[in-house]
């Protein structure tokens, strides 16, 4: 399985282009691989033929440097199939043996099939073993059972039958570890005492981050259905779950008047060309000008972190978030303080379009140093987002619409659109913030200043 992107870990054989016994050459398309933002195309790096398939097409979650298929040399000689070149699904697992016996085994302390159910669910939400995880125990639970031990201690302990709270942990605060309960000499049994529900016992902490339950939990099985996580949808999850718990964020709101941003994107508009050359410019097009621009003003913005430095951009790439029916993904204008609006314009609307077919390639929406999210469309007046590393802020635009405003001691009718940008404080200070969004407020109410 090809790494396809830097920050790919697996994949999804999507389809076989090639067939066992097939001829290849370099450069052949050998398969299409779904990433969790595109679905590209496999090439041949050298010559010879498909000696064995040995991942299926539609195989999700197919890791990278996973072995797919084998290609043999001149000479080489491989059994092929004799009809088509789809492998057969793998084998189903043994019944018997202690895998088996182990899967038939319940648990011996719950006290009906529907606690069974969700105590096997509460326990594989848990993570395996984490260092520095502990169960703290809830209010209304009794000291008998305020016992710190890891989830894999505890799971030890209850198939040795071990009572927990006649041991001392070695682990960080005298949190019980594996290695304590494996030290344990035969006939330290377990307590008489019933425990407590499992879904009572407290919440797990890691890191100082508490992951809530499984939320099949709290709702009868009739009363949802189940959709799978797709790549995207488990890409979105992790990367921006860390961007929320890792990146300290502050936000910055303003509001920009657009009446003169409205008038000359009507006016350029009624001018542009018919045919080759034409453009149509929407709002925006015109902010993430604004936005380049402004970064080019304020430097300190338009930066990365990393663990040993700041990376100070020379140029200003915007991501633009676009929706997908299937998740979000945020391709970028790359150098957008040195393009046009109407070269904007045409290449936001060809990158949106190509998202929306999966068909972006991972340079084009990998990188940048500032993102725009832009919500007014659907009436949302105001929003925070979230950071989407490893750019340091993102801009959440609202709707334009007619607010009253004072001007000179008088009240006047404005299109008011409000502004909120998310920063990363390692990187942003909050004056540096706010010089940002002055000079983007400045290109927002007198899109001339672009010009200039």
């Amino acid at each position: 399985m090809p790494a396809l992107s830097p920050t790919m870990e697996e994949g999804k054989l999507a389809r076989w282009l090639v067939h066992e016994g097939d001829a290849v050459k370099s450069g052949d398309i050998l398969a299409e691989i779904e990433t969790d933002k595109a679905t590209m195309e496999f090439e041949a790096v050298d010559e010879g033929r498909i000696g064995k398939i040995l991942v299926p097409e539609g195989s999700e979650g197919v890791k990278v440097n996973q072995p797919i298929a084998e290609l043999i040399q001149e000479g080489e000689q491989v059994s092929l199939p004799s009809k088509g070149g789809t492998p057969k699904p793998p084998p189903a697992p043994p019944q018997g043996g202690a895998a088996a016996e182990s899967r038939k085994r319940p648990p011996t302390d719950i006290p009906s099939t529907e606690n069974q159910h969700k105590d096997i669910l509460y326990k594989e939400s848990l993570p395996k073993e984490i260092p520095y995880t502990e169960i703290l125990p809830t209010e209304n639970q009794s000291k008998d059972h305020h016992v710190f031990a890891s989830p894999l201690a505890r799971r030890i302990a209850e198939q040795k039958n071990i009572d927990l709270a006649s041991l001392k942990g070695t682990g960080p605060r005298g949190r019980i570890v594996k290695a304590d309960v494996e030290a344990v000499q035969p006939g330290a049994k377990k307590s008489s005492q019933p425990a407590p529900p499992k879904e009572a016992q407290g919440s797990v902490v890691i890191a100082g981050i508490a992951p809530l339950p499984d939320a099949r939990l709290f709702y009868k099985q009739d009363a949802y259905e189940e959709i799978p996580h797709d790549a995207m949808r488990k890409s979105i999850a992790k990367r921006l779950t860390s961007a929320k718990t890792l990146i300290p964020h502050y936000y910055l709101t303003i509001d920009c008047r657009i009446d003169n941003l409205l008038a000359t994107r009507a006016r350029l508009n009624e001018a542009a060309p018919k045919g080759e050359g034409s453009y149509k410019l929407s709002v925006n097009d015109f902010l993430v000008k604004a936005a380049a621009l402004a970064l080019m003003r304020v430097q300190e913005v338009n930066a990365s972190w990393t663990d040993t430095a700041i990376l100070r951009h020379k140029h200003a790439d915007i991501g633009v978030a676009v929706a997908l029916d299937f998740g979000l993904i945020t391709p970028i204008v790359f150098n957008a303080d040195e393009k046009g609006f109407a070269v904007i314009s045409n290449e936001v609307k060809s990158l949106a379009e190509r998202a929306r077919a999966k068909k972006l390639k991972p340079q084009e929406y990998e990188g940048g140093g500032f993102a725009i999210s832009n919500l007014g469309m659907f009436g949302v007046r105001e929003f925070t987002a979230v950071i989407n590393p490893p750019h340091a802020a993102i801009l959440a635009i609202g709707a334009g619409e007619q607010r009253p405003v004072v001007q000179g001691g008088k009240i006047e009718i404005a299109t008011v659109m409000t502004v909120t940008m998310s920063c990363d404080h390692r990187v942003i200070d909050g004056a540096t913030g706010a010089r940002f969004l002055q000079a983007f407020k400045t290109f927002v109410e007198e899109p001339a200043a672009m010009l200039l």
